[in-house]
């Protein structure tokens, strides 16, 4: 029997019981990483103890021998000879009683097809603008590589080798392949299974352990306008519609939306990697531990708390035109570009010839964004004195 590791502690424990199983019903089995590039214990720093920040822990990965090209697919498979007892796949009563997934069909095409089809795509028309395209939720300039990934249905050897072709025809500078921006990208998921491995506490607690003791708010009215993209910060309605709608969310407005719920909102980061595990078609329990755990400035390598985005300067920095906005917030289309990021800033006359009307057709921000910077910053403060 083989298959390919996973790294969750569950699911690690799930799999250990398995193997013991069959090995005692007398078969023998194997497992093989074909999850991540390296083996998610086996680096460490000079001390001996596991990486906490990342660049160094990438710097020791790219050091060590360069990840091989995959076997090819086998030509067939030889069925067994008797199958085990099992149920239809419908009796397993998997798919939901209300029909909600229409969004994530037309957004995704599962399985191996969809995800070599969203990487030619990548390889063709965003890896090499990927430095200043990813940061664009209006452009398709990411690679939306990761739900594939997730569900193995490719792998991160086979992206990694894809982009080694591709700079092997000189597109990419021969020295500087290895380190291209998008590449890093597959670090960082590297390092938030290096730190679930080794910190398998963190998917509910701090990394830092001064911040359990934070005061965070419980105000369930601003949780669900988070959730369902009534704050009245146009940006972050824009990504937790589309989040709603499709599974997926651009990696920008992620940290956008995910600062506003932990400094502006001041609600606790589990609330939000909840909501995240519970909607996004990656899910993945590394990956969204260490997003919130570095938004929240309680993790490894974690953004400085004071550092709170502003969903407004971001907005105007990265929908200029307001293009991502105008998709997933249909109540502002109308809105100059102007005032798309700030309608409660606009003139009357601009809202009544967009038909907006704030507080009745779209929601008046449910925060001061500079009232709720100071309470942020002041109950820091105080969690660091103790």
């Amino acid at each position: 029997m083989c298959w390919n590791r996973r790294y969750e502690p569950t699911v690690m424990a799930r799999d250990e019981k398995v193997e013991a199983g069959l090995r005692a019903a007398g078969l023998q089995t194997e497992s093989c990483n074909g999850a991540l590039l390296h083996e998610p214990g086996a680096e460490r720093n000079q001390a001996g103890r596991p990486f906490q920040v990342f660049t160094p822990f990438w710097g020791r990965c790219l050091a060590c021998s360069e990840p091989s090209e995959p076997l090819p697919a086998p030509r067939r498979l030889s069925a067994p000879a008797r199958r085990p007892a099992s149920l239809p796949l419908a009796a397993l009563d998997l798919e939901p009683k209300l029909d909600w997934s229409e969004g994530l069909r037309g957004a995704w095409q599962p399985g191996s097809t969809g995800a070599q089809g969203e990487l030619r795509r990548f390889l063709r028309e965003g890896l090499l603008t990927y430095a200043e395209g990813r940061n664009r939720p209006d452009l398709a300039g990411t690679s939306r590589l990761s739900p594939h990934l997730h569900f193995g249905e490719i792998s991160p050897r086979q992206v990694w080798q894809a982009v080694r072709r591709f700079a092997e025809t000189g597109c990419i500078p021969a020295a500087a392949w290895c380190r291209w921006q998008f590449l890093t990208e597959l670090g960082w998921r590297e390092f938030a299974h290096h730190l679930l491995f080794h910190f398998p506490h963190t998917p509910e607690q701090p990394l830092r352990e001064s911040f359990a003791r934070f005061p965070w708010r419980k105000h369930p009215g601003w949780l669900r306008a988070w959730q369902r993209g009534r704050t009245g910060y146009p940006l972050v309605d824009a990504g937790m519609r589309e989040l709603w709608a499709t599974g997926w969310m651009h990696n920008r407005v992620r940290m956008v939306a995910a600062s506003f719920l932990v400094k502006n909102l001041l609600l606790p980061w589990q609330e939000g990697a909840r909501w995240f595990w519970d909607t996004l078609v990656d899910a993945d329990l590394a990956n969204n531990t260490l997003g919130w755990q570095w938004a929240a400035g309680c993790g490894a390598d974690a953004a400085p708390f004071f550092r709170i985005f502003n969903p407004v300067t971001q907005g105007e920095r990265f929908d200029p035109e307001g293009g991502y906005v105008r998709r997933w917030v249909p109540e502002l289309a109308r809105l100059p570009a102007a005032w798309i990021h700030r309608p409660w800033e606009a003139p009357s006359v601009a809202l009544v010839a967009a038909g907006v009307e704030l507080g009745r057709n779209y929601p008046r921000p449910v925060v001061s964004l500079r009232l709720s910077r100071e309470v942020a910053l002041e109950a820091y403060r105080k969690t660091r004195r103790g």
